[in-house]
């Protein structure tokens, strides 16, 4: 089995994607660890946002990078990060703030099968 996707968006996600980087241009994810932001995953554009030693690149969506940091990554791994978009308002620093939508994380177990493809494939 080919391992599956650490993360993937809906939707009405790729389409809010779209939209931003045609505003902005490239843009890139990085899923909040809390504070004032609560645990949303920020959209900066590509660049804006310094990743470190610290983060892990899940992969992308929309053509957009999605890191998370990797302490958040091992309360994580065993889960597929679904990026979906909710009304509401974006984080402050998130380029969706103002555009009456957020995006929001939802997450799915990974199955025994998809675990150990993931493993065997070195990203867990």
């Amino acid at each position: 089995m080919q391992a599956p996707p650490q993360v993937i968006a809906t939707p009405a996600a790729l389409e809010l994607i779209k939209r931003l980087q045609e505003k902005y241009g490239p843009v890139m994810f990085h899923q909040s660890g809390g504070c004032c932001d609560g645990s949303s995953p920020m959209c900066y554009p590509q660049g804006e946002f310094l990743v470190g030693d610290n983060d892990v690149l899940l992969g992308e969506i929309g053509g957009a990078p999605f890191y998370i940091s990797k302490p958040q990554f091992e309360y994580w791994k065993h889960t597929q990060l679904i990026i979906d978009v909710v009304p509401g308002r974006g984080g402050m620093f998130s380029l969706e703030n103002g555009e009456g939508v957020r995006f929001l994380v939802r997450s799915r177990l990974f199955t025994d099968e998809e675990y150990a493809a993931l493993q065997a494939a070195g990203k867990v």
